[in-house]
């Protein structure tokens, strides 16, 4: 019978020598191997103590920016939930009453606005998406979590606070 790929391998049936039937050729081989790889310098960083340095354009936790005023920059228009190609982002819109001047730039605004994280690919197209730069990904890592429900960021975790030192800077990434 032909094989069908027209290769074939030759395949000797030589008998092994003594030395050759203890292995230890082999072993040495591998022994050296594990010596050789024993002194170099190890790939990985100690996580903890240690923390790797990432890429001034890293996209990692999501944040809503507020203006100057402290205003939500977010208008609720939508366009950074059709942009996601994971359909991570969801969210309602209402219209800004009467003396909420201060909280919302603009008349209508974003009741609840929710990402799935674990939907999210951290793409950034929710981010060039926005016509109002109401949302960043930053160079901050996204928190890990045991409970499926921690993964539900809603306004609360996601709006930035209003005093200076809770601010997160996001210039480096508004620059590229």
């Amino acid at each position: 019978m032909k094989p069908l790929s027209n290769r074939s391998k030759v395949v000797s049936d030589k008998t092994l020598s003594a030395k050759e039937s203890a292995y230890l050729p082999a072993i040495m081989h591998g022994l050296g191997v594990t010596l050789k790889h024993f002194f170099r310098r190890p790939a990985t960083t100690k996580y903890p103590e240690q923390q790797r340095e990432f890429s001034v354009v890293y996209r990692g936790r999501h944040v809503l920016k507020r203006d100057e005023n402290g205003a939500e920059r977010c208008t609720a228009c939508g366009l950074c939930a059709v942009a996601c190609p994971a359909e991570a982002i969801t969210m309602t819109s209402a219209e800004r009453k009467k003396g909420e001047e201060k909280l919302y730039r603009e008349e209508k605004y974003a009741t609840t606005y929710e990402i799935n994280m674990l939907r999210c690919i951290f793409c950034g197209l929710c981010e060039e998406a926005c016509p109002k730069q109401a949302i960043f990904l930053t160079p901050e890592t996204a928190p890990a979590s045991y409970e499926r429900e921690d993964f539900f960021w809603g306004k609360d975790r996601l709006v930035e606070g209003l005093a200076p030192e809770q601010r997160i800077d996001v210039t480096k990434r508004q620059d590229r």
